[in-house]
């Protein structure tokens, strides 16, 4: 038995002295998406002003980079929260928990767009994500039906409607929620247009994830790192290439850049809140509830991100690009952060 009491007591300290260590610090340390990243940078800055307390300190790592660092454990030298531009996956919840990263809490915060996008003085195109995926897709189908390395050079050879032009798609790491969210969002369903894929996935369901989870490494499409002003700066300097990132960065260079239209329809504020645009997505921030209390005010900055004042429909965030959520649905997440809950994990992918 007391052999028992000293192992329990010595884990008891440990885990004091890993939030103590917490609470030497006073200031609010936030990692994760680009994407997101403005939004929260905004939400800090009205925080600094608000508050009284210290501004968070934001940092831009990318989805991956910040749930790799969010899971690292729970403590001074850890972030608070990190940032994520797809939800948290089954893997890293796993990781978080052990490293004792246990009570995590899920902050749904609004909708984003995933834009394809151009020079405003580049050649206006029109694209299906069908056309993406044969565009992109490390291996395509030939006439018979059998996966070959992507023959396409030109955005005519894909599609006789397109320009003939050569394929130059500047986009997101791996590392990044963004580049998740373009294999998901335009390369899966894009996939399943073609007769010769969706007979590889009735076939083969593996066979056929990794086909659409595979972009070609030959050029055409050129990793540009985790900042997406990076990739607005190349699409102003070459008006023949397109860029894949969030439609906040869209919006906020909307003098610069066009967005494509996909199977139809533009992105915008509208067609991404009234879903007609269907390559959305949902945008979020994730706390670790250990460190609430310890670390000052990390429940405060959590009650103004879901506030009305920044993420209600005429919150300051929508300004920045934000698409709010539906009133009814942001009215519940309001109100399950005022007891911080955290999310269980079960139904992750």
């Amino acid at each position: 038995m007391k052999k028992l009491l000293s192992t329990v007591a010595v884990a008891a300290i440990a885990v004091a002295a890993s939030l103590g260590a917490a609470s030497a610090r006073d200031q609010i340390r936030i990692v994760g998406s680009s994407t997101v990243y403005p939004f929260t940078t905004a939400v800090a800055e009205n925080f600094g002003k608000t508050s009284g307390m210290k501004t968070p300190v934001v940092e831009s790592t990318g989805t991956g980079g910040g749930m790799k660092l969010f899971c690292e454990g729970v403590g001074e030298k850890f972030p608070d929260a990190t940032n994520a531009s797809r939800r948290i996956k089954k893997g890293e919840f796993a990781d978080c928990n052990k490293n004792g990263v246990k009570d995590i809490v899920e902050v749904l915060i609004g909708f984003d767009g995933l834009s394809f996008a151009q020079s405003k003085t580049g050649m206006p195109m029109k694209l299906s994500r069908k056309n993406f995926f044969l565009a992109l897709a490390k291996e395509v189908p030939d006439a018979d039906g059998k996966l070959v390395p992507n023959p396409y050079k030109n955005w005519s050879e894909v599609d006789p409607s397109l320009p003939n032009e050569k394929i130059e798609v500047l986009g997101p790491p791996p590392t990044s929620g963004t580049r998740d969210s373009m294999h998901e969002l335009f390369m899966e369903p894009g996939a399943a247009e073609i007769p010769a894929m969706k007979a590889l996935k009735e076939k083969d369901a593996k066979a056929f994830e990794a086909a659409w989870k595979s972009v070609r490494e030959d050029g055409a499409y050129v990793e540009a790192g985790e900042n997406d002003n990076v990739i607005v700066q190349k699409l102003e300097a070459n008006p023949k290439a397109f860029g894949v990132f969030g439609y906040s960065f869209l919006e906020e260079n909307i003098s610069k850049l066009a967005g494509v239209p996909i199977d139809g329809v533009a992105p915008s504020f509208e067609t991404i809140a009234d879903g007609s645009y269907k390559p959305s997505r949902e945008m979020f921030v994730y706390v670790k509830k250990a460190h609430v209390g310890v670390v000052p005010g990390l429940d405060k900055f959590v009650a103004e991100y879901v506030s009305d004042g920044a993420t209600g429909e005429d919150g300051y965030l929508a300004e920045k690009g934000l698409v709010p959520l539906p009133a009814e649905r942001h009215a519940e997440v309001s109100k399950a952060m005022a007891t911080l809950e955290p999310m269980k994990g079960d139904e992750l992918k």
